[in-house]
């Protein structure tokens, strides 16, 4: 069984919505392979803004309509965060419309303090793992990359998620491996500066967690003079890197990921049944 996920690696028109809205729709129409999945940078209809309350839209504003409208038009699910606002409180939020119309969102867990992210809008408390042809797809936001508690294949308890699916069953001498999803999503607007982190934790996360690991980041300059150099990747469960985004260009890729060779190395190599039971 096999999953095409499209990254989009993009500069972004700061604080303008109708113009990185129209960009995007160039990009995605740009798209010359059939895909099941388009993976949009962090903030990709402001840039990484902390003007929550001026750039705020509402879960009917015109970004999701668009979103709905690409998804369908494409038949593609379409994945990223904007500024929502919601009973008076402002989100990092990560949108996932798949071309039926369905929705789900995931609000940002981690903050980034040094940007003062963490005063202009309110942390998310539930992880998001979404079940979609058959694959089981967790996406995060950017500085959660940083906290692999957070991101653990396992389950973490009943609490910490927005939505539980069936586990996964694959025997192995006769015992459950008990992994909570396949691939793991970064959408990010990671600065150049830190560009050697990014690389490095994107492949720990898929080394330790057994799965694909895709980040899509942003190139360009923004408004504050933060300089992304992408880097976007998709990281096999090996820790390789698997597609050839170059840096510093916009510029697109689909990458094909198969759901039978990530469980014929999870049955060969199952590290998850070794895995810390916890919970958070």
């Amino acid at each position: 069984m096999n999953l095409k996920i499209t990254i989009i690696q993009s500069e972004l028109h700061w604080e303008n919505v109708a113009e990185n809205l129209i960009m995007f729709s160039g990009k995605i129409d740009a798209i010359s392979k059939t895909t099941d999945v388009i993976v949009l940078p962090e903030m990709f209809n402001t840039g990484f803004s902390m003007e929550s309350e001026k750039l705020a839209e509402t879960m009917e504003g015109k970004t999701i309509v668009w979103m709905k409208e690409q998804a369908k038009k494409h038949d593609a699910v379409i994945v990223g965060s904007l500024i929502i606002e919601e009973n008076e409180q402002y989100f990092n939020r990560l949108i996932w419309i798949q071309p039926d119309g369905i929705l789900y969102s995931y609000d940002k867990r981690h903050l980034f303090r040094m940007a003062g992210e963490h005063k202009c809008f309110t942390a998310g408390s539930k992880r998001l793992i979404i079940d979609y042809k058959g694959w089981k797809i967790c996406p995060l936001v950017c500085y959660d990359l940083r906290f692999p508690v957070w991101a653990r294949n396992k389950e973490l308890s009943v609490d910490s998620y927005q939505l539980i699916e069936n586990k996964q069953q694959i025997t192995n001498n006769k015992v459950q491996n008990l992994n909570a999803y396949d691939i793991l999503i970064y959408i990010a607007n990671w600065p150049a500066v830190r560009k050697a982190p990014w690389s490095k934790l994107l492949e720990a996360r898929a080394i330790e967690n057994q799965c694909y690991v895709v980040g899509a980041n942003r190139v360009g300059e923004d408004g504050t003079s933060n300089s992304y150099s992408g880097n976007s990747t998709v990281i096999n469960p090996k820790g390789e890197p698997i597609s050839n985004l170059p840096e510093n260009e916009n510029c697109i890729e689909t990458v094909n990921l198969s759901l039978d060779e990530l469980n014929d190395f999870r049955e060969k190599f199952p590290v998850s049944l070794d895995g810390d039971e916890f919970t958070l």
